[in-house]
């Protein structure tokens, strides 16, 4: 193993809670779990046999359970308010919801888990422990039933304004799908997502025709192949990628050279200034592994590598046209990421 990817498996070590979770990186702004990261950076321990998976998932099922009355509530009526839905942010420790107002519903992050649920009942991991924990995969299935999944606007995968996403419709059709050999999923609810993203294709929303986001769609999902993940990856590289990372979409706020004056303008006050996320790159690398593109995927790996600290960490993201990264380091995320492509462009050659 070269010495890059033994950082990057340390790294996820140092950010692995006692109870199987992640942190998302060690600043004190990201010093909490997200179910999206946890589900990313378990992604490399999926085809091992150190029960690290396993762990992930038991924690993740124990926390449903712990807030079961809330899942039953949605199961038969739709939340309204943003605090009704499941969370995907928890405190690390206590795996407990945080009171301070935040954008809550993020349906990715459901269907993201269901997904890592199935894959692994699949790959022979023992994921289901008892009857209690399949009920409370059926209950999440309700809950997506209930909310109305393929039609209702949720806060996405960067936690901002509510839209219909494409990359949470496809991640919720894809855990549905994972999922069908366990608990009952109806086909239509199934269908129901596969429509949205017919309409919506190739966009992610109304207000973002292209967004990093969709590589999801295509890795790991596999709900965009052939010639449609082609399009997408295509737009993706014309336009938001640049030298250190690829930007989450064009008119990005967050972490822009101009947030300081605040993130309330229209999206092309923001153009040319927006972050570049490193975690953009081993993304693409696994993408066109997806598609068969060995070169490209070579190329984006060796530029993850190029802008890796000494350390080996992945920094969350360098500002706009300079060397200089943000706190957020490492983002656990990004190492998971240039772990998963770098072994299985290994696995290839």
């Amino acid at each position: 193993m070269n010495k890059k990817l033994t950082n990057s498996y340390q790294i996820l070590d140092q950010l692995r809670l006692p109870n199987g979770l992640y942190l998302a990186s060690l600043s004190n702004d990201y010093h909490y779990v997200w179910l999206r990261d946890s589900f990313y950076m378990s992604l490399p321990f999926l085809d091992k046999v150190d029960g690290n998976f396993e762990k992930t998932y038991h924690r993740i099922l124990d926390l449903f359970k712990e807030y079961e009355w809330k899942i039953d509530i949605h199961t038969r009526q739709r939340p309204i308010q943003q605090w009704e839905y499941i969370h995907s942010r928890y405190s690390a420790h206590e795996v407990k919801e945080l009171e301070m107002p935040w954008g809550h519903a993020q349906h990715d992050a459901i269907g993201a888990i269901l997904w890592g649920i199935g894959m692994g009942e699949s790959s022979g991991k023992r994921i289901i422990r008892d009857l209690k924990d399949h009920e409370i995969i059926q209950k999440l299935v309700w809950y997506l039933q209930c909310i109305h999944y393929w039609e209702d606007a949720d806060n996405g995968m960067w936690e901002e304004w509510k839209e219909v996403h494409s990359s949470s419709v496809g991640a919720c059709v894809a855990g549905l799908q994972a999922v069908r050999n366990i608990v009952f999923v109806p086909s239509e609810l199934i269908l129901s997502g596969y429509q949205t993203l017919t309409t919506q294709f190739p966009r992610e929303s109304s207000n973002r025709p292209i967004d990093l986001a969709q590589m999801s769609l295509i890795y790991p999902y596999q709900i965009l192949v052939g010639e449609d993940a082609k399009v997408v990856i295509d737009q993706i590289e014309t336009n938001l990628c640049r030298d250190r990372g690829v930007i989450r979409y064009k008119g990005d706020s967050y972490y822009s050279t101009l947030e300081h004056e605040g993130r309330h303008h229209s999206l092309s006050y923001y153009y040319d200034t927006e972050a570049e996320w490193t975690f953009g790159f081993p993304w693409l690398a696994l993408c066109h592994l997806e598609l068969g593109n060995i070169d490209k995927a070579n190329e984006y790996i060796k530029k993850t590598e190029s802008v890796m600290l000494k350390d080996g960490s992945l920094p969350e993201l360098y500002f706009a046209k300079s060397t200089n990264h943000n706190a957020n380091t490492p983002l656990g995320w990004g190492n998971a990421m240039y772990i998963l492509a770098k072994e299985r462009l290994g696995k290839i050659h």
